[in-house]
């Protein structure tokens, strides 16, 4: 519990991914993407209640083993890759109210994609919200200026460019651009009224804990790699 809010973690974990089958089982230097989740939840002392959301059970069988309760399963209308984060959320939370008997007022997710966060990252989304009154927090991430959204291009099927969005034109030096920022994965914070009531992950009042720490967001067999040279190059230098 946190300044007197009950904290639910979600961790979403499905077994139908398709660029890397059974992804959230894979290792990365010895323990599986969902260990990794239960290893950075033992260190955040305010969380109340940790469990894993997943149709599969060698995915629960391995969330319970790491430290993550498995108490349910996803129903199958929730397990297609066009489901919501903010519906998987939404079942996970209602579900997890009515199993504990109890109200939970934040909700974290934390997906099993990005191993190299931290618990420093998951506190900090937690102080941010619940100190200064936030309906949703992300941990997020510079982007590099070079991919900035007023510099990107369409080509169409006859090879004809043109800029994505036509500012771009204007747009001589970097200095003109105005930072941006994308979700790295890390760690997300809700209050109960963002997802149940305004139905969203990011509610009107959201706000961003920005990280510097070089972040990996697992899609592919090459993700893993850069993921692991990331890890051992972080161990070298600690």
């Amino acid at each position: 519990m946190l300044r007197g809010q009950r904290v639910l973690v979600v961790v979403p974990a499905r077994g139908g991914s398709k660029g890397v089958p059974l992804k959230n089982l894979q290792p990365l230097q010895g323990q599986s993407l969902v260990a990794h989740v239960g290893a950075v939840v033992q260190h955040v002392a305010v969380i109340d209640r940790a469990v894993v959301s997943t149709d599969h059970e060698a995915i629960a069988a391995e969330a319970e083993r790491a430290g993550l309760a498995a108490p349910f399963r996803r129903p199958d209308h929730l397990g297609g890759d066009l489901i919501s984060d903010q519906q998987v959320l939404h079942h996970a939370l209602t579900t997890m109210e009515t199993i504990d008997a109890v109200r939970y007022d934040v909700v974290v997710m934390l997906q099993p994609t990005s191993p190299l966060r931290r618990p420093a990252h998951v506190i900090a989304v937690l102080d941010k919200l619940t100190a200064e009154g936030w309906d949703a927090v992300w941990t997020v991430s510079p982007t590099d200026l070079k991919y900035h959204p007023l510099k990107q291009l369409t080509v169409g099927a006859d090879g004809a460019m043109g800029y994505w969005d036509s500012r771009g034109a204007g747009v001589i030096a970097r200095q003109q651009l105005t930072p941006v920022y994308h979700r790295n994965g890390a760690a997300y914070a809700f209050t109960r009224a963002c997802l149940l009531e305004q139905a969203t992950i990011l509610g009107a009042r959201s706000a961003a804990v920005v990280i510097d720490d070089p972040m990996v967001s697992i899609d592919t067999l090459d993700d893993f790699r850069l993921a692991e040279e990331r890890m051992r190059v972080a161990a070298d230098s600690a």
